[in-house]
């Protein structure tokens, strides 16, 4: 299909900053009483759907640990982190999601810093900067992963951990109106999906608009082996339902690793 050219990171910029102004329930940040519960030592943070990422998951003790949260704006993960003792830094490519983390910190009076850019391109972090990654489902607004995992692994201290959420490419089979309107899983689209090259404009725009995020598949190739090119070693898997729509009845919607990076450090 031929479409007048998108950036990608230019226009889920954009996107992103509406869905805030929208109400998406990943721009809704957290409240004082979980910030409270995480001061007390009681918290936990979500990578995919509602399930919180398994304890055993995380280093032994996460205050004083270096924490990048990426592409994970939205007043969530990084605020509950900070709040457990751990330096967060956030880093997304919305402004007004961003917003929302800071507004948590100066609630809260947190430690937590905020950066601005692509999260293919972290060179404004040195080498071996973090103890943990922690990037929850967001990379499907991102159209190439392999600068992603390899920037990772280049903060991540030896023994560093990357956590990541993503889409099951396998939801992007099917037709979204059906799905969407009628709950029926009807397929149509040969994967690698993106909504740029799969949909016409005006079908976008009448699905959801045209200034809505655009998404890209991605195979398990490119999210699980990408890491592993990268040079990390994956310890951990889970995966949970995409509870907002009816493939949840067939096909787990969202998968998550742990990925370790090579060396001591933890």
């Amino acid at each position: 299909m031929s479409q007048t050219p998108v950036d990608p990171v230019a226009h889920n910029r954009l996107a992103w900053d509406r869905q805030v102004e929208e109400g998406n329930e990943w721009s809704r940040p957290v409240g004082p009483e979980v910030i409270a519960k995480a001061r007390a030592g009681q918290w936990s943070i979500v990578l995919i759907g509602y399930e919180p990422v398994d304890p055993t998951w995380f280093p032994p003790e996460i205050a004083g640990r270096d924490v990048l949260c990426l592409a994970s704006g939205g007043g969530q993960q990084g605020p509950v982190l900070a709040a457990a003792g751990a330096r967060v830094t956030v880093f997304d490519n919305s402004p007004r999601q961003l917003a929302q983390d800071e507004m948590v910190a100066a609630r809260e009076g947190l430690d937590l810093r905020t950066v601005l850019g692509d999260a293919r391109h972290l060179s404004t972090f040195p080498d071996a900067s973090f103890d943990l990654v922690v990037h929850p489902v967001s990379n499907l607004f991102i159209p190439d992963l392999a600068p992603v995992w390899r920037e990772c692994h280049r903060v991540l201290r030896p023994g560093g951990t990357l956590l990541s959420g993503f889409l099951n490419p396998d939801v992007y089979l099917f037709d979204a109106e059906s799905l969407e309107a009628r709950g029926e899983l009807v397929v149509r689209h040969r994967l690698p999906y993106s909504d740029l090259t799969h949909l016409e404009p005006a079908e976008r725009e009448r699905l959801w608009g045209l200034d809505a995020p655009v998404e890209y598949s991605h195979t398990l190739t490119d999210q699980i082996g990408g890491q592993i090119a990268a040079g990390f070693a994956i310890t951990g898997f889970a995966e949970a339902p995409h509870h907002s729509d009816a493939t949840a009845g067939w096909l787990s919607g969202y998968f998550a690793t742990k990925a370790v990076k090579a060396g001591s450090g933890h």
